[in-house]
C-alpha cells in the first residue's frame, strides 16, 4: 500500500439516503471523513418532497454522491457500486412501516427480500470490509420477556414487516458463513427526531395538534416502546462500522456473534421504556398545546411494548444512547415547526 492509498478516505455505501436514517447516517459518515455513495429509489410511500430535500442537503457535500435506483434493478445497483467501489456498506432502505404491510404486503417481498439479496450479492462481488444491514426490534414479535437480549429466539413476527426483515437476517448470515463477510445486522427500536417520516406516531401526533385534528392512540395508551433519538442511533451505527466481527472472537458471555460466520445482530435502543401517554404529554408540553385524543384498542401486529437490552451494543462501541424523550422530543418540535415554514436545513 502507498502513502497516498494509506491517506485516502474511506468510502461507504449506504441504501435508503433520502430516508429518515439513511439521510442521518450518511451525514454521520460524511462527518466522519467518508466518501459516501447514496442509493435511494424515491419511493412514493410518503411525501416525496421531504426526501429531495434530505437528499438536497447531503449534496451540499462534495464527498457524497447521490443515485436514484430502486434496488430490485440490478443491473442499476450493480453500476452504482462499481463506481463507490466501497469498503463499508450500510444496507438501510427498506419497506418501511408495519401497519403499511397489512395494505401493500407486496411491496415488504419486493424490497426487503428481492432488494436485499440484490445488495448481498454486490456485496459478495466487492468484498468490503464490514457489511452491515438494518433490522427491527419487531423481529422480538411475541416475545414477553423483557428486555429483549439479542441472544432471545425471534421466531415468532407478528407481521409481514417483521417477518421480512427476521429473512434478511437469515439471509445475511448464510453469505456472511459462505463468503466470509463481515455482517452486523441492527435491530431499532422506535427511531425519532428530526427529518423524520410523515407516517410516524410522533410527526402524525404533531401535525394533528398544530393543526386541531384529534390524535387516535392505539392499544388505548397502556402500550410502552423504547423510544430511540435519531442521532444516538447514527452514532451508534458509525460506531459499529468500526467493530466488524471476527468468527471465533466473541465479546463477552453475551455476544450475539454466530458460531459459524464472522455475523452478529446488535440491539440499538435506550434501553428506558416509556408509556405513550407519558411520550404525547411529552409532546404537548414541547407544543405549548394539548391533545384531543381518540383511545383505539390495539392494532393488528403491534405489541403492548418494547424494551431493548443495549449492553451488546455498549461493550462493543462503549456507547449506549443517552438523549431523554424530553430533549429528543424538543429537537423535534423545533425542527418540525422551522420545516412546516420551509425554512429547516438541519
Amino acid at each position: 500500500m502507498t502513502t497516498s492509498d494509506a491517506a485516502a478516505p474511506r468510502r461507504a455505501l449506504v441504501t435508503g439516503t433520502a430516508g429518515f436514517i439513511g439521510f442521518h447516517v450518511a451525514r454521520r459518515l460524511l462527518e466522519a471523513g467518508y466518501l459516501v455513495t447514496g442509493v435511494d429509489g424515491m419511493t412514493p410511500y410518503y411525501d416525496l418532497a421531504l426526501k429531495r430535500a434530505r437528499h438536497a442537503l447531503l449534496r451540499r457535500s462534495n464527498a457524497f454522491s447521490g443515485h436514484e435506483i430502486m434496488l430490485e434493478d440490478a443491473a442499476a445497483l450493480a453500476a452504482a457500486f462499481e463506481e463507490a467501489r466501497p469498503d463499508v456498506v450500510v444496507h438501510l432502505a427498506a419497506q418501511a412501516g408495519v401497519r403499511y404491510s397489512l395494505e401493500n404486503p407486496r411491496a415488504y417481498v419486493d424490497a426487503n427480500l428481492v432488494g436485499t439479496f440484490n445488495v448481498m450479492e454486490e456485496v459478495r462481488r466487492h468484498a468490503p470490509a464490514h457489511f452491515l444491514m438494518a433490522s427491527t426490534s419487531s423481529v422480538y414479535g411475541s416475545n414477553a420477556k423483557m428486555p429483549f437480549v439479542e441472544t432471545d429466539a425471534a421466531d415468532h413476527p407478528l407481521t409481514l414487516y417483521a417477518a421480512t426483515k427476521k429473512a434478511g437476517e437469515a439471509m445475511t448470515h448464510s453469505y456472511s458463513h459462505l463468503w466470509k463477510i463481515p455482517t452486523t445486522l441492527f435491530r431499532f427500536f422506535t427511531v425519532y427526531g428530526p427529518w423524520g417520516r410523515p407516517d410516524m406516531a410522533l410527526y402524525k401526533f404533531a401535525s394533528a395538534i398544530l393543526e386541531g385534528r384529534p390524535i387516535e392512540i392505539y392499544g388505548e395508551g397502556r402500550m410502552e416502546r423504547d423510544f430511540t433519538y435519531i442521532d444516538d442511533l447514527a452514532e451508534a451505527i458509525v460506531r459499529l462500522v468500526d467493530v466488524p466481527p471476527v468468527e471465533g472472537a466473541p465479546v463477552g458471555a453475551r455476544d450475539s456473534l454466530s458460531p459459524a460466520a464472522p455475523w452478529r445482530v446488535v440491539n440499538i435502543g435506550a434501553g428506558r421504556p416509556v408509556g405513550l401517554l407519558a411520550f404525547v404529554e411529552t409532546l404537548e408540553r414541547a407544543l405549548g398545546t394539548p391533545a384531543r385524543k381518540i383511545m383505539l384498542p390495539m392494532q393488528k401486529g403491534d405489541v403492548p411494548a418494547t424494551f431493548a437490552d443495549a449492553d451488546l451494543l455498549e461493550a462493543l462501541t462503549g456507547y449506549r444512547p443517552a438523549t431523554g424523550v424530553e430533549e429528543g422530543v424538543a429537537r423535534f418540535v423545533s425542527w418540525y415547526r422551522a420545516y412546516r415554514e420551509g425554512r429547516a436545513e438541519a
